[in-house]
């Protein structure tokens, strides 16, 4: 659905962000997209969605180059960019004047997921608090049922219930037609939501593996719980330390999605390349 080839991109000249980065994503499937801030994940948003504009190499949509921004690639994408500018409008009013530039929007869903998010569908939207504009516009995304969403930091100003409705409201709303993107830097606003993991990391993404893979690949544990496999990185908290084990036995753990990200961003080259090795290795 989305191909980015040899992309290169830079606010400054001679400091581009991107440089020759490659990335392909196909339908069905929830992406989440991390790294550390300034790393570039809004960036490539942008550049996905047509907002901004390669210096070099090309975005495609459905095999359409986004960067002309025609009208086949403007109707079946919804971005949901981090800042938001909401109109003096209710959310009624708002859909009233925006639905018709998505055909597939669906009035009946949006007005659901105002009510599953308690949002009031009466109040003027730019005098709400940020929260309530973001659970608006999460609301209008998801029912204007576009092939491509595309949301970035989308639990930015949610509070835990909201968070908690986020996720079982984009788990219900994939379909084997739909693409989402989420890119976040609340790693665990992203678990058991995910199928699968990009990482964002010196303009490369050095990660693109579904959560199966690497649930196949590497285990999560406690120390205590090493069973005697190889330990490729750990690390204290709170609650003792915890270890990310190769995963020589077969099993399955659920992935620590935090622990992950701290083990590759420092540049843990033990789980990189255990997570780069062939499954057949």
């Amino acid at each position: 659905m989305i191909q980015i080839k040899d992309l290169q991109f830079g606010y400054q000249k001679n400091k581009p962000l991107f440089k020759g980065l490659h990335l392909n994503l196909t339908k069905g499937h929830i992406y989440g997209l991390l790294g550390k801030n300034g790393a570039g994940k809004s960036t490539l948003l942008k550049n996905m969605a047509g907002l901004a504009y390669p210096q070099h190499g090309k975005c495609y949509f459905k095999g359409i180059n986004v960067s002309g921004r025609p009208v086949a690639v403007l109707e079946d994408i919804y971005f949901l960019a981090e800042e938001l500018f909401v109109p003096n409008l209710t959310p009624a009013q708002f859909v009233a004047n925006t639905a018709y530039f998505y055909p597939r929007f669906n009035k009946a869903d949006f007005y659901r997921y105002l009510s599953i998010l308690d949002v009031d569908i009466d109040a003027i939207m730019d005098k709400q608090s940020f929260g309530q504009q973001k659970k608006a516009m999460i609301a209008f995304g998801l029912a204007a049922n576009t092939g491509l969403l595309i949301m970035d930091e989308p639990t930015n100003g949610l509070d835990i219930p909201s968070k908690v409705q986020f996720r079982k409201l984009i788990a219900s709303v994939l379909t084997e037609d739909r693409c989402i993107v989420i890119s976040t830097h609340q790693v665990r606003d992203l678990d058991s939501l995910i199928d699968t993991l990009l990482i964002l990391h010196n303009g490369e993404i050095i990660i693109n593996q579904s959560i199966d893979e690497v649930q196949e690949k590497i285990l999560f544990e406690s120390y205590h719980d090493t069973q005697g496999l190889p330990v490729l990185y750990e690390e204290t908290g709170p609650r003792g330390k915890n270890v990310i084990l190769k995963n020589e036995s077969g099993e399955y753990s659920k992935v620590d999605l935090e622990l992950l990200f701290n083990a590759i961003i420092i540049g843990n080259q033990s789980v990189l390349q255990t997570l780069k090795a062939s499954a057949h290795e």
